[in-house]
């Protein structure tokens, strides 16, 4: 039976691939606030992706932008609510709701890409 000392040697949490992703987001995310101070890196994700491919749904969004369905509407309507990006029914599946930048929304991302880009230098 292997008391505690044991166990401490056999897990280092500075050795697990957790807690240092966590880290290296941790990191990211701070000098990311430092450069772009108008949106979290998720919001930025979201205008980055919509930029990209135009309208799109919720769902097709969540997924471009690796961000799970609730995570997704939540960045939406904060941009939505900055009048950043519009949403419609999708004409071809009523069920859908479409994701696009507003004109406000496509010259808030060209303002902050700039930025973006020297957070990542």
């Amino acid at each position: 039976m292997n008391d505690a000392s044991d166990h401490d040697r056999e897990y280092q949490l500075s050795e697990q691939v957790g807690y240092n992703l966590r880290r290296a987001n941790q990191r990211h995310v701070a000098i990311f606030a430092a450069h772009v101070q108008d949106f979290t890196p998720t919001q930025f994700a979201t205008l980055a992706r919509l930029s990209e491919h135009g309208a799109v749904s919720e769902n097709r969004l969540g997924r471009l932008t690796a961000m799970d369905s609730a995570t997704i509407k939540g960045v939406v309507e904060r941009l939505r609510t900055r009048g950043l990006v519009t949403l419609r029914a999708d004409p071809e599946d009523q069920r859908k709701r479409l994701v696009e930048l507003t004109s406000k929304g496509q010259r808030a991302f060209d303002v902050a890409l700039p930025r973006a880009l020297a957070a990542r230098a």
